[in-house]
């Protein structure tokens, strides 16, 4: 059986696959995530200061429609309505991010705002009137705008300490009843689209050859820190568990030339090994080493120490996946991606697709890519626990009538090709405890503005922002109640 015969078998096993709830395990955690400025509007509501995403998101060249998140989707005033929609579906958790800036509005640590306490605990709160587990990301890319301005953000060592005085308010504050905590959401997103190729806030792309390895060791540290202080402060009355999410696209090798292979392994050593070699191994991947050399930051002795093992668990966030093909000379305009000497493919050599394309130019439905990039994590990092804390896929906005925007036929199918893969990751021995679908609702999808939607719940944002679940939402439904879901309507 050739490469291409044995993927589209696992592609065809994965999609064919009725996937249930019994393929779990009975503890297994089913969730749903949003993130602080996608969804929370109130942008000058409760003292909240303004975060980078507000002034980037202000140049309306950034946003594919020029739009921004200052009102959302409303979350900041309707968050009861949406956690009452959140328990109706009947999933066990509910992962969000809490806004920096509503907490510190300067950043800096100095003066606790109280009203942003106030919203987050009010939010805790409902959430566990309602048997829901919450599992809160501190840092999801929304930086306080004043930390950029007057030290450069991410660039500048400082803000480790500040963070780390964030953080301990967040444990402080809310640790008596949360008892799940993810430092940063995806760094590699913040170090490569903030400080790369720029498309992202804070939107810098001038010194690409080092500013996102700078950006990325301080987030690196700024986590260690936070995992210090909860451990050697917080952990033990609290008995919570603290980790990190990291992203990763699956890169499966072209062909089977060793060059293929070898490109294929320094991608992901360039993806997932840039923030879980630090913490497992104590530096990074050799190959960044090699072709990166004083570009790289270096780790003191003291910081591999504050690295070592900083984590309860590892948050994988997983979309899709790529052909990868070794090359000296990828048409790829970003550095980062140049240092890899790597193409990334979508097609196989006949011309057609990994998989069937969603409305992002770079997402394809390809549900074995998750299971093999939970495999590599297990096998790579002495099978560490697990959570796939983001998974899902978009629809382009439109003028279509409401019932047919409902009737997101192929989110269903990916949902179900995508559990049917954690799954058999499990039972290959993959040490998974949970899994957060992206997203609740649609929202403001960042530089893609309101043009993609990810939701499980239909945001009219041409009425009200009334919310209307999707037939993806009552699949899930069913199948938390422990039926199969076989064709995503409401029964």
């Amino acid at each position: 059986m050739t490469k291409k015969e044995q993927l589209l078998k696992e592609h065809e096993y994965l999609h064919g696959k009725e996937v249930s709830r019994s393929d779990f395990p009975p503890n297994f955690l089913f969730g749903v995530a949003t993130s602080a400025y996608q969804i929370e509007g109130g942008c000058n509501e409760g003292n909240r200061g303004p975060s980078i995403w507000d002034a980037f998101s202000h140049k309306k060249e950034n946003i594919i429609d020029g739009s921004n998140g200052d009102v959302a989707v409303d979350h900041y005033h309707r968050y009861r309505e949406d956690i009452e929609l959140i328990a109706k579906l009947g999933f066990d958790a509910y992962r969000f991010s809490i806004s920096w800036s509503r907490i510190f509005p300067d950043g800096l640590g100095t003066n606790v705002n109280e009203e942003g306490i106030a919203f987050y605990n009010s939010i805790i709160t409902s959430l566990l009137e309602k048997g829901i587990k919450p599992y809160i990301t501190l840092y999801h890319w929304d930086l306080p705008l004043h930390l950029e301005e007057s030290i450069g953000g991410w660039l500048n060592k400082e803000i480790v300490k500040y963070f780390g005085i964030y953080a301990e308010t967040c444990f402080a504050s809310f640790g008596d009843r949360v008892k799940n905590w993810i430092t940063i959401n995806e760094p590699l997103q913040t170090a490569v689209n903030g400080y790369d190729c720029g498309i992202f806030a804070p939107g810098r792309s001038e010194q690409s050859a080092t500013e996102p390895y700078l950006a990325a060791h301080h987030q690196l540290l700024a986590h260690a820190t936070a995992v210090s202080i909860y451990r050697s402060k917080y952990k033990e009355d609290q008995g919570g568990q603290i980790g990190l999410v990291v992203d990763c696209e699956w890169a499966e090798p072209n062909s089977e030339e060793t060059k293929d292979k070898i490109a294929a392994k320094r991608r992901l050593d360039f993806h997932l090994g840039w923030y879980l070699h630090p913490i497992y191994f104590g530096d990074y991947p050799e190959v960044m080493r090699e072709v990166l050399g004083d570009q790289l930051p270096k780790f003191s002795e003291e910081d591999k120490e504050l690295l070592r093992n900083s984590v309860d668990f590892v948050g994988l966030n997983h979309y899709t996946s790529r052909f990868i093909t070794h090359s000296t000379g990828s048409p790829e305009d970003s550095y980062y991606y140049k240092a890899q000497s790597m193409e990334r493919l979508v097609e196989w050599e006949g011309g057609e697709t990994i998989g069937e394309k969603a409305a992002s130019e770079w997402l394809y439905v390809c549900p074995w890519g998750l299971q093999k990039t939970l495999n590599y994590i297990a096998q790579t990092y002495n099978n560490p626990v697990i959570y796939v804390t983001e998974n899902g896929m978009d629809d382009e906005e439109s003028n279509a009538p409401l019932h047919e925007m409902l009737d997101d036929k192929m989110r269903v199918k990916y949902y179900k090709g995508y559990l049917a893969a954690v799954a058999q990751a499990i039972k290959d021995g993959v040490d998974v405890r949970g899994y957060f679908a992206w997203s609740l609702m649609d929202n403001f999808e960042w530089a893609q503005g309101y043009t993609k939607r990810f939701g499980l719940i239909y945001v009219d944002y041409k009425d009200g922002l009334t919310r209307h679940p999707k037939s993806s939402a009552y699949w899930f439904l069913r199948f938390l109640k422990g039926g199969e879901g076989k064709n995503g309507k409401e029964e």
